[in-house]
């Protein structure tokens, strides 16, 4: 429940995402869209995506992390860093850091089609060229808040106490949510977070402005003070199950292009000379 000795933020917007077609085995649609760069940070993009087998190929990624939710199906992962991969289920995690490079592949198992939600978390300056890590966090192994009609299942920071070991360049909480028609909870976060909430399943209650919301909707939270606590609270008003996501900004000059993200865009222009050269991956 909320406490009176914190900040209760409001949820700022509520939005509709929309899949659209992209291939006959492949939908996808924003979940946080490109371009915002102020609005989102730390983060960059979310996009939730529907594919079978054959959607994405292997591709090269610098200067970001992508944190892979799998909702349904099951993808198999492969990494340039350890030359492997592995496969992740539903309620599964994949936090890459990309850093100064990696070749990447995310496919569904044959004959699966896999619904995900894929965020990617802007790198500082001093991290862009750091050396690249692959977490793979499965879900009934992540440490799990239980309150009243409520779970809370903890991937990336930490709520009321219960605290992921899940490893971060940026400050970033990510939890699972999975509420009772009529439970009420609060998830603290620092003031200086900038987050958002997706609503896989059900519908709630949000904030202390009191927002409805239904599966399929994005809300960002309203921002709070640098250097004082913050709450948001939810009641489930049916079966209810979201993720929500907030980190510290990072607050630089951003340049994307394609899977790249950088400072300059002379660093742009590095990255493909990299990719280009086969150096990509030896990069000091």
């Amino acid at each position: 429940m909320a406490t009176n000795s914190v900040f209760q933020r409001e949820i700022a917007e509520v939005r509709t995402v929309e899949l659209d077609t992209v291939s006959p085995i492949h939908s996808a649609g924003p979940v946080l869209e490109m371009g915002k760069w102020e609005k989102n940070d730390p983060f960059l993009i979310m996009m939730e995506d529907k594919f079978q087998r054959g959607a994405f190929d292997v591709h090269p990624h610098r200067g970001l992390e992508t944190v892979t939710f799998v909702i349904d199906g099951s993808i198999e992962h492969y990494d340039s860093q350890s030359g492997d991969g592995g496969v992740l289920g539903p309620g599964d995690v994949q936090w890459m850091t990309a850093g100064s490079g990696v070749m990447h592949n995310e496919q569904p198992s044959e004959g699966v089609t896999a619904h995900s939600l894929q965020l990617w978390v802007n790198l500082p300056r001093d991290k862009k060229m750091t050396a690249p890590r692959y977490q793979n966090l499965k879900g009934e192994e992540m440490p799990v808040r239980q309150e009243e009609g409520a779970s809370i299942r903890v991937f990336s920071g930490s709520s009321q106490g219960v605290v992921s070991k899940t490893l971060n360049h940026v400050p970033v909480t990510m939890v699972e949510v999975n509420m009772e028609p009529g439970a009420t909870v609060s998830q603290d976060l620092p003031g200086s977070y900038n987050g958002f909430i997706y609503i896989i399943k059900g519908s709630g209650v949000f904030g202390s402005n009191k927002k409805e919301a239904h599966q399929g909707q994005m809300m960002w939270l309203e921002r709070g003070n640098d250097g004082e606590l913050s709450e948001i609270e939810i009641t489930a008003t049916e079966p209810l199950r979201f993720v929500l996501y907030a980190g510290e900004p990072v607050r630089e000059q951003i340049v994307v292009h394609g899977p790249f993200v950088m400072n300059s865009d002379r660093e742009i222009v590095e990255a493909f000379r990299d990719l280009r050269e086969g150096t990509f991956l030896k990069h000091e």
